[in-house]
């Protein structure tokens, strides 16, 4: 039988590693908040990050039932909960670290070509994945009304709702003269920005909480549903980290590769977006991706100038990396798994 220690040691392991993905969302999704805003000089790249990064902890902080749909609703964590074996509770915990290798190496990949991909679905992908290796059960139900369905929903919702916003803004303002107008709206994407790295803290940082939650739990280190105080915080700022570090490459193709937005197709994709966010966070509990959103929200407004204005090559790449990213991450986390679970120590 392994020492009761070599539990703890992957209970802390999986927390740093944890966090350790709560920093690669933030600077693999600080482009979802501030690119519009970046790209149509709203804010400085500087000023943006740094509003980013403390817009993010304080949702962070927020609400607790997107991690608590992670923390149960994917995996079956009872089975380690009330393990006495401590080779039980190794297993489990291989398998949440396992997931979070998945979905590093996914994030990475995508971040390292510029793609912006859901950190969200490739934590469920790696979960999902890490579990099915290891014969536990998996919730499908729960991933299928909480995650496939939302992917689907969501960026549905969003392209829609914007171009109709757009058009009624565009409707709205044709009267008004152009610069003045854009000044305007300009100084109002500060707020909207402000919204949508609010809505970014509320969701992906709850995720990560959600993981070391089960960690924890799989560990025998906590015992009901609530969500530790010093998880929240460390997930918040980790998150935040992540965002002040920033994201270029990424904030590149959504400030200009899917189309040039101006301040108004900017705050009204923005405002959008994090609509949406706070809803199915605090409505519908379920993890989407604000990287879907907000793309999606930005192909809405710019498909109101014309559909040949938005750069559907480039949205076509977006759209296969968002299909691969569960199955992707599922797979290499699987992988993990298997090799990990072969290191003898076991009793």
């Amino acid at each position: 039988m392994p020492p009761i220690d070599l539990v703890l040691v992957l209970v802390a392991l999986v927390t740093v590693i944890a966090l350790g993905f709560d920093f690669t969302n933030g600077f693999h999704d600080a482009a979802n908040a501030i690119a519009t805003s970046v790209s149509t000089r709203a804010l400085t790249p500087r000023r943006a990050l740094i509003m980013a990064a403390i817009m993010n902890v304080i949702g962070a902080l927020l609400g607790t039932e997107v991690a608590k749909t992670i923390g149960s609703g994917i995996i079956d964590v009872d089975t380690f909960a009330m393990a006495e074996d401590p080779n039980i509770r190794v297993m489990g915990l291989i398998i949440v670290l396992a997931g979070l290798v998945g979905a590093i190496t996914w994030n990475l990949v995508t971040w390292w070509f510029g793609l912006p991909s859901s950190s969200s679905h490739a934590l469920i992908g790696g979960l999902a994945g890490s579990g099915l290796a290891a014969s536990i059960t998996v919730h499908w139900d729960t991933i299928a009304s909480h995650v496939l369905l939302p992917m689907i929903v969501s960026p549905l919702v969003g392209f829609t709702i914007a171009y109709l916003s757009m058009v009624a803004v565009l409707a709205a303002c044709r009267n008004l003269s152009y610069h003045p107008t854009m000044r305007k709206f300009r100084y109002a994407q500060t707020i909207s920005a402000a919204m949508m790295a609010l809505g970014h803290g509320l969701q992906d940082a709850q995720k990560t909480m959600g993981v070391i939650y089960i960690a924890l739990v799989a560990g025998g280190y906590h015992s009901d549903e609530t969500i530790p105080l010093w998880v929240k915080v460390a997930a918040a700022l980790a998150i935040s980290a992540g965002t002040y570090a920033g994201g270029w490459r990424i904030m590149r193709t959504l400030g200009r590769k899917i189309i040039e937005l101006d301040p108004a197709h900017g705050f009204v994709a923005e405002t959008v977006a994090s609509a949406i966010l706070y809803f199915t966070a605090y409505v519908w509990h379920a993890p989407i991706s604000t990287t879907h959103t907000i793309t999606s929200a930005i192909m809405g407004v710019g498909a109101t100038r014309r559909l040949s204005a938005v750069r559907w090559g480039m949205a076509g790449n977006i759209l296969f990396a968002w299909i691969m990213t569960i199955p992707a991450a599922g797979v290499t986390a699987a992988i993990c798994f298997t090799v990990l679970h072969q290191l003898p120590i076991y009793g």
